[in-house]
């Protein structure tokens, strides 16, 4: 049973790693693309996985080596949560930075304004989620150390 729990640990934290070196790369580029979102929901993905198999072994009598095994097992479900609200709320704030009561006040700048504000939101966004991949990517290795 330990080596499902060590083999999810691991995809968890290499899948999150990977979203998070991207993601960063991405970020400082100012090159927001689509492979760091799949990188991103991948692991996302395998985090619930984790999770799912986490339940299933307690359920089977798994024993980790230590009971945090737990906490860093479902834990990352619980960040990519208030990841998403984090990253859905960076819009309003670019928005409210620039003055602009909603989007559709976007519409009445000059292209260069809307493009200028849609990278902004793109790039605050694309920091959130690689930040939050970084922190699963953390809280995985230290599930495969308390196993």
């Amino acid at each position: 049973m330990s080596t499902v729990a060590l083999t999810m640990a691991w995809l968890v934290a290499g899948s999150n790693a990977l979203a998070a070196v991207v993601g960063a790369w991405q970020w400082w580029r100012v090159e927001p693309g689509p492979s760091f979102w799949v990188l991103a929901r991948s692991g996302q993905a395998l985090a619930i996985a984790q999770a799912l198999a986490a339940g299933v072994l307690a359920l089977s009598g798994f024993t980790p080596g230590n009971w945090l095994y737990w906490l860093y097992a479902l834990i990352p479900v619980l960040v990519g949560f208030i990841a998403e609200g984090v990253r859905i709320a960076s819009a309003e704030e670019v928005l409210d930075r620039r003055g602009l009561p909603d989007a559709q006040a976007l519409g009445e700048l000059d292209e260069r304004g809307q493009r200028s504000v849609v990278v902004a939101i793109m790039r605050r966004e694309l920091g959130v989620a690689a930040i939050a991949a970084g922190v699963v990517a953390f809280l995985a290795l230290r599930a495969i150390v308390e196993i």
